[in-house]
């Protein structure tokens, strides 16, 4: 059973511009790396001593790649480094999972190349990225592609806005998981794409792609759209990761593993990922260590 946990090396991901009002704090893109080595190794330790057995790493524009050190940002990781922390990792009990959002919602990481989507050229550095990471990560069971909340809604505060649609959102998808599983690993992806295209999701999603569901409410039932997905999924015979997150309500992780380990057939719960959303930076260190504690609870709930 997987316990897992969503950390972040990179944290550019949201807004494209430096526009604070009104904006959660930390979701615009900055120039630097924001990231605290002394609270990442406190948390490697608490969430091995918690139970977590899974560490999902958003990559992001955080490792200077040899392939395009043009993405990093300021203090990005060196590939020595990041090699370095995947074996620490391992040694407190921790599979590192690579993972580089490719919505275009969530793709200021990638530099100039977030506004070339779709291009031969973008094609190029993804391919680029992803066989990296593989290869940087010693060809890990999973890769996370991301894949979430591609719309106008979503991309409100962005200067520059991109949203791919119909068949063009499917053809880059198949790019993005080619890449991964010509390498032998398996992708995984946020699933709610599934909210408002279920006939298309499941005409064209393929099994082999891992899902996980996200829902942040305190509230769990079918008739809630966002609780709904993990029935559907179920139903129609895709392994899941259910996901929660102390974003909104504290109660939600374990809430989140009662109701699914309820829900979903045991041959297709993979276990259960935990998202705080906050960077790894020691202002948002209660969040974190707040986040991991309730994985700890959930998982000894279930025992």
């Amino acid at each position: 059973m997987i316990w897992g946990n969503l950390m972040h090396l990179s944290f550019n991901m949201w807004c494209d511009w430096d526009n604070p009002e009104g904006r959660e704090l930390y979701v615009n893109a900055k120039p630097d790396l924001r990231f605290d080595p002394p609270l990442w190794d406190e948390l490697l330790d608490r969430m091995s001593k918690a139970g977590i057995n899974l560490v999902v790493i958003d990559l992001g524009d955080g490792v200077k790649y040899k392939s395009h050190p043009e993405i990093a940002v300021n203090g990005a990781w060196t590939r020595k480094r990041l090699r370095d922390e995947l074996a620490k990792l391992r040694k407190f009990g921790l599979e590192p999972i690579p993972k580089m959002n490719f919505s275009t919602t969530h793709d200021t990481w990638l530099g100039p190349y977030a506004r070339c989507v779709s291009s031969d050229a973008y094609y190029a550095v993804v391919r680029d990225v992803i066989a990296e990471a593989i290869e940087l990560f010693d060809k890990p069971r999973f890769f996370h592609l991301g894949m979430d909340e591609e719309t106008a809604g979503h991309q409100r505060n962005h200067e520059y806005v991109v949203i791919r649609q119909h068949d063009l959102w499917w053809r880059d998808f198949y790019f993005y998981v080619e890449q991964v599983e010509k390498a032998g690993v398996r992708p995984w992806i946020w699933s709610d794409y599934v909210w408002e295209h279920a006939d298309l999701f499941f005409e064209k999603m393929p099994k082999s792609v891992v899902q996980s569901n996200w829902y942040y409410g305190d509230k769990f039932g079918p008739d809630i759209n966002y609780v709904k997905a993990y029935h559907d999924l179920a139903e129609h015979g895709y392994d899941q990761i259910p996901t929660g997150s102390n974003w909104s309500h504290a109660e939600n992780f374990e809430r989140t593993v009662e109701y699914c380990a309820k829900n979903i057939p045991p041959e297709r719960l993979l276990g259960f990922l935990q998202t705080s959303w906050k960077p790894t930076i020691d202002p948002c260190r209660q969040r974190h260590l707040e986040a991991i504690e309730q994985v700890g609870r959930a998982k000894a709930g279930l025992a």
